[in-house]
């Protein structure tokens, strides 16, 4: 009898496994690659980053900056700091400098992502983000990488 019931059991248990690894995880689609893992994307250049970035900050300079009510620059901090974010990659990637070159401009980004890291606009993180972002610009023009 105990011979018979623990065949049993492992029958019911491995048929428990299949319908869990077919049904309850995506079963195929598992198996196959996924096309987003498989075609990473190429990183941008130093040249398109910076430019993307300064053009951000004067997207800012142009629209008046923030107005004084708290809570309404939210969305202009995030569109500065996108761009922040793609120009530390390209950084990174650069292969004519290294991090000491760059050593300043990612205290500045990391200053930005301090400031974004509030989760909001709150007025006192506004000089963090934006304020870092106008310095960031001044040191890409007085330190041109080419």
């Amino acid at each position: 009898m105990t011979i018979r019931w623990g065949r049993s059991a492992a029958a019911v248990l491995l048929a428990a496994a299949v319908a869990v690894g077919v049904s309850g995880c995506g079963g195929q689609a598992e198996a196959e690659p996924k096309a987003a893992a498989s075609s990473a994307k190429k990183p941008v250049s130093l040249e398109e980053a910076t430019t993307a970035f300064e053009a951000a900050v004067a997207e800012f300079d142009v629209t008046d900056g923030c107005p004084s009510a708290v809570g309404e620059c939210w969305d202009k901090m995030t569109a500065v700091m996108k761009p922040a974010r793609e120009l530390r990659k390209a950084m990174n990637a650069h292969k004519g400098t290294g991090p000491e070159f760059w050593s300043e401009a990612y205290v500045l980004i990391d200053t930005m992502e301090d400031g974004i890291a509030v989760g909001e606009d709150k007025f006192s993180n506004r000089p963090a983000v934006l304020g870092s972002a106008h310095d960031l610009v001044d040191w890409l023009a007085a330190n041109p990488v080419k």
